[in-house]
């Protein structure tokens, strides 16, 4: 028979944010509450990091404080909804990230993404993205296509061999569910799952009424034949965070 495909009310939380703290338009709490009022269960502040100096990205120290702030508002939501720490950590041109092991070691969710030199080529490419999810801190990889439809094309990647790597390591891959990104596409997204990949989807939300719209991101999922099963994200909170690659 064929396999029931995922849908919107399949999905649990929404790992992929920003807020005032670097260039989101809300406040941690406002972020959580949308996401109450959307029924989701968990969601993740995953803020910059440094290198993206026009975003106000975090440092070291900034991101010790605002991890303090995001488990203060986990607090006061009082089980209404999981508030886990996080960053979007960027991806160096050499593959390293911008913060400190020992800063990232303490964060529920840390997002690696490509966010400069998209011309690179493929080799070098492939080779940056691979050091980065080396990284044991590395949980998801963000937008791993880097495209922005209608605007810029994907960087050039042997997303395969990146896929198969992930794989290996249990680093997740996202499904960028945001309408600018999509990314990863269908196709390759059906190449995650037949290369064994965890997966999950996000909107990459600057602002609250993003929180949770994911309808073109499950369009994308349901073209590469997706099930809830193949989706992190439709798992509960404690269990989201036990399928996300183990600690060291």
């Amino acid at each position: 028979s064929l396999p029931r495909l995922i849908e919107s009310s399949d999905l649990r939380g929404d790992v992929h944010m920003h807020t005032t703290a670097t260039d989101g338009r809300n406040s941690i709490l406002e972020m959580a509450e949308a996401a109450v009022a959307r029924g989701l269960q968990y969601i993740a502040i995953t803020d910059h990091s440094k290198n993206l100096a026009m975003t106000n990205g975090l440092d070291e120290k900034r991101a010790l404080e605002h991890m303090e702030r995001i488990r203060e508002v986990d607090q006061r939501m009082e089980g209404r909804i999981r508030v886990f720490t996080g960053i979007e950590v960027d991806i160096l041109a050499d593959g390293a990230l911008d913060l400190d092991d020992e800063v990232l070691a303490q964060m529920d969710v840390v997002i690696a993404s490509v966010h400069s030199r998209f011309d690179q080529s493929r080799d070098d490419m492939t080779a940056r993205v691979l050091r980065a999810i080396e990284n044991p801190n590395t949980r998801i990889l963000g937008h791993p296509t880097g495209r922005q439809l209608l605007r810029r094309e994907p960087y050039s990647l042997d997303l395969g061999a990146v896929l198969r790597r992930a794989a290996e390591l249990g680093v997740a891959v996202e499904h960028n569910a945001s309408p600018e990104r999509l990314d990863l596409c269908d196709r390759d997204l059906r190449l995650a799952k037949e290369s064994g990949c965890k997966i999950a989807i996000n909107t990459d939300a600057h602002k609250t009424s993003v929180v949770g719209q994911t309808k073109y991101g499950i369009r994308q999922l349901r073209r590469a034949w997706l099930s809830p099963g193949d989706v992190l994200n439709t798992l509960g909170p404690a269990d989201f965070l036990a399928a996300l690659r183990p600690r060291i």
